[in-house]
């Protein structure tokens, strides 16, 4: 990605700093160590402009209409409210927690931005096997954008000018890291802490709670020990699937439905 120098006025850049704490310390790889990058509020901000982007561009991100596809959102819906439901999202009440389905089905992958905005491709839609793998990648994708891991991330990855110049409103600003988001990798910390919490989540609902041990369990079936980017590299698939149903037992959650039947209907309305 060829990165656009971008100019922020200094005094504004050491104002936003201040008040966010950049540069107090900590580390990626310490998820909980270090002050956020930027307020709640920014998060909220930033995930809105990153959804005007992706809608404003229908060429490359199909969405599939809401009131053309009721059932469809319906059910993914319900999924994310039950989530909701369990009390153990953080910003439950802060961030939008809305879902657009991407009509793509070559593409892999999921996402979720700054603010609660979670994106499914029709690709993994197809490819997951029952609801409780679905539920669990999504709860892994909420649990970035809850514990702002993707704020964090970029601003390691693009540089703290690129990020206040797309709350700022800098439209190319804005284009990239729209594009980032979409394949953005997280540290290792990370990807740890949003699988545990996509356990902890599913937990307290009518799922098993290690589903999404399920998607690397087929990643692994599949004979490929490198999952999509979106899930990231490492910790390697195998470590994955081990951590999930260890958590699940440790949280002494009792063994729960798939739900074959209910996905299975799901996936044919695409």
């Amino acid at each position: 990605m060829k990165t656009r120098k971008l100019i922020v006025p200094l005094v504004v850049a050491a104002a936003f700093m201040t008040a966010c704490g950049i540069g107090k310390g900590g580390s990626d790889d310490e998820p909980n160590a270090g002050m956020q990058l930027f307020p709640v509020e920014k998060d909220i901000q930033l995930g809105a402009q990153v959804a005007k982007e992706i809608e404003s561009n229908p060429s490359e991100y199909p969405i599939l209409d809401s009131a053309s596809n009721v059932a469809a959102y319906k059910y993914i819906y319900g999924i994310r409210d039950k989530v909701l439901a369990t009390g153990k999202v953080e910003h439950k009440d802060d961030f939008v927690w809305q879902i657009r389905i991407i009509k793509d089905d070559e593409t892999l992958n999921a996402f979720c931005t700054p603010g609660g905005y979670i994106y499914f491709y029709t690709g993994i839609i197809k490819y997951l096997d029952n609801e409780a793998e679905l539920a669990g990648v999504m709860g892994h994708e909420m649990a970035h954008a809850d514990l702002r891991h993707s704020i964090r991330q970029m601003q390691k990855q693009m540089g703290l000018q690129i990020l206040l110049s797309a709350v700022l409103g800098d439209s190319s600003a804005l284009a990239q890291i729209t594009t980032g988001l979409i394949g953005l990798k997280f540290s290792r910390a990370h990807e740890t802490e949003a699988d545990r919490k996509s356990v902890a989540y599913l937990c307290e609902t009518e799922w098993a709670a290690d589903g999404g041990a399920g998607f690397f369990e087929k990643i692994a079936a599949s004979g490929s020990q490198t999952p999509p980017e979106f899930m990231s590299t490492h910790p390697s698939p195998d470590n994955r699937i081990e951590n999930y149903h260890k958590w699940a037992q440790d949280l002494n959650c009792p063994g729960k439905g798939k739900f074959e039947e209910r996905y299975a209907a799901f996936k044919a309305l695409f």
